[in-house]
This record gives C-alpha cells, structure tokens and sequence, in this order.
C-alpha cells in the first residue's frame, strides 16, 4: 500500500507539474509556445520508446496492442499545441482547473451520447460544476484571458477525444509511445520552427525536456503502473488534486495569487465533478448487483 501511495502522489504531482513547467517557460518568454510543443512532444516519444525498449524482454507485447493510432496522436497533438498557446495567457492554477473541467464534461458528454442515462445526482454534480466554470470565465477584472480559456477548453476536448480513443487499449503505455511517436515527424518541425522564431535559452529548453520526459513521458509510465492497484472510483477521485497541486506550484514558483474567484469556482468544479463521480460509482455498482 505504502508503494501504490508514494507511487500514486508522484504520477499526480507529474500531472500538475506539466502545467507549472508550460508556465515556467512561457511566461517569461523563454521559448516560443510552438517550440515548446514540439520539445516537448519529442522528448515525451524519446522517454516512453526508451521506456518500451527496457522493458520488452519482461513484458512482451499485450495481444491486440496497436502502438497507437492516427487519430490518438491527432487528438494528442492538438492537446499539446492548444495547451501550450493558452498558457501564454493564463495563470498555471486556472489553465489546469479550465482543462481538468472541459475534460470531464467531455467525458460525460460522450457517455450520454453512447446511450448512458446519467442518475439525477450526476447531472446535480455537473451542473454545479459547469455553472463554476461559466462562473471563472464570466467577465470581469479576475476573468481569465477570453482566447487562452478557449484555447484550453479546445485542449480539453482534445484530451477527452485522446481519452475515448484510449479507453479500449489493452497496452496503454505501449499505445501512449505509439502516440507519442506518430507526432515526432511535426514535433520535430514545430521545434524547429520555433527555435528560427525565437531562440530559446537554455532554460526554456529544459524546461520543454523536463514537461516531455519526465512530467509527460515518466509521468504516464507511473500512472500505468499504479492504476491496477487503484478501483476506477479511486483513480478518477485522486485526480481531482491535480489542479489543486498545480495552483499551488503557481503560487510557489511563479509568484501567483490565488484569488477569490478562482477559489470559489475551484470549490464548486471539483466539489461537483466529485459528486458526479460517486454518483455515478454507485449507479453502476447498483446495474452490476443486477446483472
């Protein structure tokens, strides 16, 4: 238990990392947001192929594994590029809770349209969460920027598509490689795009390498790891944290402030999103008693 927990924490923490990590380079302009995007993809596809190659003799390949498809790494890429644009604009604690919220309504979204009837608890749940999200983007003086919310909303969308798509894998990690190396050939011409656009410094690219290779690509090999040792009910709770953790690496490493409207709206997303996902967890332990 002591394994899954430490192991648990650190894949979260990686998860909220890459939003700290986007602003850290961003915000000061030491990278371009299409380099970035690139660095970051290719580092990420150099991470998890090292990661398959070491463990290929112990763990051959699942029956039914892919490596990935065409349209997980469209869906992927379009993740990263309207990820890093719209943290040229918002702060790490926002850009995470906007994408977190997008995704989740996306799912649910999803969900009802392949037929399942939510229980009235559910809806209860999102619509406090949606309302909290229409909340932090209503205008105002602590508004987030409108073009860096919409360009995470469409990173969201993006992720849920990825997410979907993924959701019948039966080698995750080995299809996230796959995904990841499907966007190597544009990764690379975005990262060098970027570095003619503006040269970036040193720390911007490794900061670029860290999101990829170690946020992203060890991030997700961790999370893989674990998630046998998690209920599904679990592992969707936990990651409730993540833009709570990344809102507080803005305020420690970037300076930001947390302000009331962000703490508000932060109460009501997760606090909604919470109780769809319990009361969704126990709708389907109900029809699985039944059956």
């Amino acid at each position: 238990m002591l394994k899954a927990a430490s192991l648990t924490i650190i894949a979260l923490c990686a998860f909220a990392a890459n939003s700290v990590l986007a602003r850290l380079a961003l915000e000061a302009g030491e990278i371009d947001a299409f380099g970035y995007t690139g660095v970051r993809l290719a580092s990420g596809a150099a991470m998890l192929g090292a990661i398959l190659i070491v463990r290929r003799p112990a763990r051959p390949r699942a029956p039914g594994s892919t490596y990935g498809t065409w349209r997980a790494a469209g869906a992927l890429f379009g993740y990263a590029i309207a990820f890093s644009i719209a943290y040229l604009m918002l702060a790490t604690g926002t850009g995470a809770l906007i994408l977190f919220a997008t995704v989740q309504f996306g799912l649910l979204g999803w969900a009802v349209l392949k037929g399942e009837r939510p229980a009235p608890a559910e809806w209860a749940g999102m619509a406090l969460a949606f309302g909290s999200l229409l909340y932090l983007l209503s205008p105002g003086l602590e508004a987030p920027h409108p073009l860096g919310a919409a360009l995470m909303i469409a990173a969201g969308l993006c992720w849920s598509v990825y997410t979907v798509l993924g959701q019948a894998s039966r080698a995750p990690l080995s299809d996230t490689a796959g995904n990841f190396l499907r966007c190597l050939p544009v990764a690379l011409v975005l990262a060098g795009a970027g570095a003619i656009a503006q040269a970036p410094s040193g720390r911007g690219l490794a900061l670029a390498v860290a999101s990829g290779a170690i946020a992203s690509g060890l991030g997700y090999a961790i999370w893989y790891l674990v998630l046998p040792m998690l209920t599904r009910a679990s592992a969707a709770f936990l990651q409730l944290t993540v833009p709570a953790i990344a809102a507080a690496g803005g305020i420690v490493f970037l300076g930001e402030i947390l302000t009331e409207r962000l703490a508000i709206a932060s109460a009501g997303i997760l606090g909604g999103v919470a109780l769809a996902l319990l009361a969704a967890e126990r709708r389907r332990a109900r029809m699985a008693a039944r059956t």
